[in-house]
């Protein structure tokens, strides 16, 4: 199966608009609702500096009943004290009265700059000004007016029988999901039971959002979801999982692509381990190392690099060095194979070759049992350096 043109679930309704929460005129604002009663499914980060986004998205998402989200991009509302969450709540229960959906029923996300107050004039001006049906806009826009850092939308879709499944997400920067990731949603039109779906979204967002990492630090933003309208009737839940699964991992794929500086995407495919924890534990450690982006950066065929990653994982005392296994593409590095000087340079040639490429599968078998894992990331470069150095400036 793969993942088809991009195509829209029926029953979803999207409408984007600048609103002043930054200064280049572009769609910052996003409404994507049901228009009729759908089911939910959520994860949010975990850190201890979450914003009021995500603490009135837990809220609204936690019956597994809600309508849709608005999105406001760069602007994180984090940090921001009692006056965020009012502003917070504000924009929840103006969106909700434009669209006249019940106030509960709405998430709210927050993506951007961390420790100022939204310009509620402009928002508070244009949301009560809101009717829908919107019209003419759709899953496309809302990719485009949900980024901040991003080069790109990431969009991608997938048929189900009847049914159709879409999603969007961004995110490039301060990335090391520790629920699922940064944002992304996903509409369908498929009919699905409440608990049976948010079973299958957290496997999936376990899978593939909480697999990706750019630079090791977790958003306070992160926020997940799937909404589901049944317009389209039932699909079977395994071909569902399928589906989510495929549209999840190619959006943590261009996700990884476009990661903030970015030239190369990394794959590091662990086995052998004593379970998939274990598995993941190790996958993250390699692709988070700052010594393996910037090997993987310069092409630098040093696999040494790999087995002090693996080896930083020192809790691990079932993992022995003399059963590991690491490749880079099909082309086994470690254990040496020969003491031979012109056949190991041909061996790395191999390697650096592989490493020349803008996709750069690292694999670990752990030679343990049959635990497996794959996480995804992207090289370190010069251009994340500048782009961080002066984000607010």
């Amino acid at each position: 199966m793969t993942v088809t043109e991009v195509q829209e679930p029926q029953g979803f309704t999207i409408h984007t608009a600048p609103v002043g929460l930054a200064d280049d005129g572009r769609d910052d604002l996003t409404v994507l609702l049901s228009t009729t009663p759908a089911t939910v499914s959520a994860v949010f980060t975990k850190s201890r500096f979450a914003g009021p986004s995500v603490t009135l998205s837990r809220e609204a998402a936690a019956d597994l009943r809600a309508r849709g989200v608005v999105v406001l991009a760069r602007n994180a509302n984090v940090a921001t004290g009692t006056l965020g969450e009012q502003n917070a709540r504000e924009v929840c229960a103006l969106a909700a009265q434009a669209t006249g959906v019940p106030e509960g029923e709405l998430l709210i996300a927050s993506t951007g700059v961390i420790g100022r107050q939204y310009p509620m004039d402009g928002i508070r001006e244009h949301l009560k000004s809101l009717t829908p049906p919107f019209g003419g806009q759709g899953f496309g826009h809302a990719a485009h007016a949900i980024m901040t850092t991003d080069t790109r939308p990431k969009i991608a879709s997938r048929r189900i029988g009847d049914a159709t499944l879409t999603g969007i997400a961004k995110g490039v920067g301060m990335m090391e999901p520790d629920m699922a990731t940064l944002l992304t949603f996903f509409a369908t039109d498929a009919r699905l039971d409440p608990q049976e779906q948010d079973r299958v979204f957290r496997r999936v967002m376990d899978r593939t959002f909480n697999a990706v990492s750019i630079d090791t630090d977790t958003s306070t933003s992160d926020t997940a979801a799937l909404f589901a309208n049944g317009q389209a009737g039932d699909v079977a839940p395994y071909d569902f999982e399928q589906a989510l699964h495929e549209v999840a991992l190619s959006l943590v794929k261009d996700i990884a692509r476009d990661g903030e500086g970015a030239s190369k995407l990394i794959e590091v495919r662990v086995s052998g381990a004593r379970d998939d924890a274990q598995a993941k534990r190790v996958a993250k450690s390699v692709v988070n190392s700052p010594l393996v982006k910037t090997a993987v950066h310069g092409g630098d065929p040093n696999w040494g690099r790999i087995a002090m990653a693996i080896g930083k994982c020192s809790d691990d005392a079932d993992i022995d060095q003399n059963d590991v296994t690491i490749r880079f593409g099909d082309t086994a590095v470690y254990p040496p194979h020969t003491t031979d000087t012109a056949a190991e340079e041909s061996l790395l040639a191999t390697v650096a070759e592989h490493m020349r490429g803008d996709e750069v599968v690292i694999s670990v078998d752990l030679g343990i049992a049959r635990g497996s894992f794959t996480a995804y990331g992207c090289d370190l470069t010069n251009e994340y350096i500048r782009l961080n150095a002066h984000y607010t400036t």
